[in-house]
């Protein structure tokens, strides 16, 4: 006979992790911070580029004002314009190339003031003495007072002193599996080393970009990297994800 009861029988409940939690904190302090650093782990790697777009993609949508000195666009290019499909960037992004350091310290403070920007980028190559303490706090102090976000990247850079709320060094990975095509590539990743941040402890991420996800606010994901000893949420054994 069968029994309707549910007392004596054992109930398998998937396990509760804080790691995607955590991830979920992280990736709205990330895409809120006023000042973030980000420092590419090697030449020629366009990571730092790539996970900048990602926060961009997964904010509100606005125009960007883009600052170069003559070094870091010989070192790092420009950003390809077309390729912004992929991000889902449906605005203008202002692209400006200056001679000096200084010079992008100072527009990068001006767009900052500015609160029809949705962001503020500059790219500087090395570790110029324009590029002093003193500056990144004028460039903080400002984005704070308007709220718009400030993204300096740093090639060349050791890491240097920073008033920066967050400073990231990246490095590209594989791309995650298409889930249509196995022959595609499919989400975005970079290995995201978060090394100094105010609110938050330092760690190791993999940070992830989903163009296709429904909400723009869902696109840019941070899971916890598996050499932290936390379970990424999205590769749990398929026996804790169907509760058996």
């Amino acid at each position: 006979m069968a029994n309707d009861s549910s007392y004596g029988r054992v109930l398998s409940l998937p396990r509760r992790s804080l790691a995607p939690a955590r991830g979920r904190a992280l990736q709205h302090i990330a895409q809120a911070a006023a000042l973030t650093d980000v420092h590419p782990a090697g030449g020629a790697d366009g990571a730092a580029t790539g996970f900048v777009l990602s926060l961009l993609g997964a904010r509100a949508e606005g125009p960007v004002l883009w600052v170069q000195d003559r070094a870091s666009r010989r070192e790092n290019g420009r950003v390809y314009l077309p390729g912004l499909r992929g991000f889902r960037r449906g605005h203008a992004i202002l692209q400006i190339t200056v001679s000096h350091p200084r010079d992008v310290l100072w527009a990068m403070e001006e767009g900052a003031a500015c609160s029809a920007l949705a962001a503020v980028v500059g790219e500087i190559h090395g570790a110029p003495a324009a590029l002093s303490f003193t500056a990144t706090q004028r460039l903080a102090i400002r984005a704070e007072a308007s709220g718009v976000p400030v993204y300096l990247i740093r090639s060349g850079d050791p890491g240097g002193l920073s008033a920066a709320r967050m400073r990231w060094r990246l490095a590209s990975l594989p791309s995650g599996p298409h889930p249509h095509d196995t022959h595609a590539s499919g989400a975005l990743r970079w290995d995201a080393d978060l090394f100094r941040a105010r609110g938050h402890a330092s760690g190791r991420w993999v940070a992830c970009y989903d163009p296709d996800a429904p909400r723009p606010a869902d696109r840019f994901r941070l899971v916890p990297h598996a050499d932290d000893g936390a379970v990424d949420p999205d590769r749990q054994p398929a026996s804790d994800a169907a509760g058996s």
